[in-house]
């Protein structure tokens, strides 16, 4: 006996009379699949020939021009065509020629195949916040407008005009693909009539019309965090558009911008503050009233302190976002030359001046003889 023999008849493997209209025989390939379903029924190995039987018996009884040959020359009309009878070697031959069909009865993907209509995640924003440095330095709650996608009030977000509801797309049956076949070779794409929604709407909602969104201006408030710096982004989980059929909200992303402060600047989690001092001040020493981001400080000026000097205030910097570790005050010594002088004060600069010409350092000795030098081989050369 051939091994065509072997095989039950296609109508009787699906339940159905010769004469049985398509929609017929879909429906009990459905019902007949979904009964003998291998995920329904795991470790039956007879459920999953069945399974194998009934999706080969449709593709030849759902194709018109198969079913033609078969009704003529039953199961060997595939044999006379060359050898091309329908046939599976594996479970995974009938998911990947039949995976659309299982994606619409039983509502997921088979064999590594995509669904039509998929719920998807919405459009990520993009704001701006601006600070000043003590903001920044200490965290604050600022208040954001955005404009973004929302529900549209009329519709509920359906699209559809109120009293009316979308309609399962009649063109791919609702699963959002639809497949062309040639053969044995199927191409799963979008549905064009419904464009992977898997729903039209017949009535469009005229407030938003058929869209099922409108534009709003909302207000958020956002938790800005101790230390943050320019380039820096915040993320809002959940605060952009809505998704597409049911998906999850996108974020929102909030660039960080802080201004210039007039008398600090920044550098990483450190600050540098400028202070002018007299030269008496730096020579003698004396005690400052220095600014700090929340209050001010009293700072001792050792006496002698050089122009350019940096004098370093441990943990009253900016704190770091990320532990609680705060970067340091950096005080740089300028030393204020006045330009114009009170007849007192010029009279006592030229005091020190003159004790300074009778008392050299050895610094300001060796710098004089070098310049006489430089200016007396000069004039030699000329």
């Amino acid at each position: 006996m051939s091994p065509m023999a072997t095989k039950r008849d296609y109508y009787e493997v699906l339940g159905v009379s010769r004469n049985a209209a398509p929609e017929e025989i879909k429906r009990a390939y459905r019902k007949t699949a979904a009964a003998n379903h291998p995920d329904r029924n795991p470790g039956d190995q007879a459920a999953v020939e069945r399974f194998k039987e009934a999706a080969e018996a449709f593709d030849v009884l759902g194709d018109g021009h198969k079913r033609e040959l078969y009704d003529r020359y039953g199961h060997d009309a595939f044999a006379r065509a060359g050898g091309g009878q329908p046939g599976f070697n594996d479970i995974n031959d009938i998911f990947g020629a039949f995976g659309d069909m299982f994606e619409g009865l039983f509502g997921a993907s088979v064999g590594g195949r995509a669904r039509g209509a998929r719920p998807t995640r919405g459009e990520s924003l993009r704001t701006s916040i601006e600070l000043d440095l003590r903001e920044a330095a200490f965290g604050c709650t600022r208040t954001v407008e955005i404009e973004r996608a929302e529900l549209c009030s009329t519709c509920d977000g359906s699209g559809a005009k109120p009293g009316s509801s979308p309609e399962t797309c009649s063109y791919c049956a609702g699963r959002g693909q639809v497949v062309q076949a040639q053969g044995f070779f199927r191409v799963q794409t979008t549905c064009p009539a419904c464009r992977g929604a898997g729903q039209v709407i017949r009535e469009k909602c005229p407030a938003c019309a058929g869209s099922g969104r409108e534009r709003k201006v909302v207000r958020l408030d956002v938790k800005v965090p101790a230390g943050v710096d320019n380039g820096m982004q915040l993320c809002l989980r959940g605060e952009g558009d809505p998704g597409n059929l049911g998906g999850p909200r996108g974020d929102l992303y909030c660039d960080i911008h802080v201004a210039e402060h007039p008398l600090f600047e920044r550098r990483g989690h450190d600050l540098v503050c400028t202070v002018p001092v007299s030269f008496s001040q730096a020579a003698l020493g004396a005690e400052l009233d220095i600014p700090l981001l929340d209050g001010k400080h009293r700072l001792p000026i050792p006496p002698g302190t050089q122009p350019g000097e940096i004098i370093r205030l441990r943990g009253r910097g900016m704190p770091d976002p990320h532990s609680r570790r705060k970067g340091d005050l950096l005080v740089q010594v300028h030393i204020d030359v006045p330009k114009k002088l009170t007849p007192k004060l010029e009279e006592l600069l030229r005091e020190l001046a003159d004790v300074e010409e009778k008392n050299v350092s050895a610094h300001r000795k060796s710098f004089l003889e070098k310049l006489k030098d430089y200016f007396g081989n000069a004039e030699g050369g000329e």
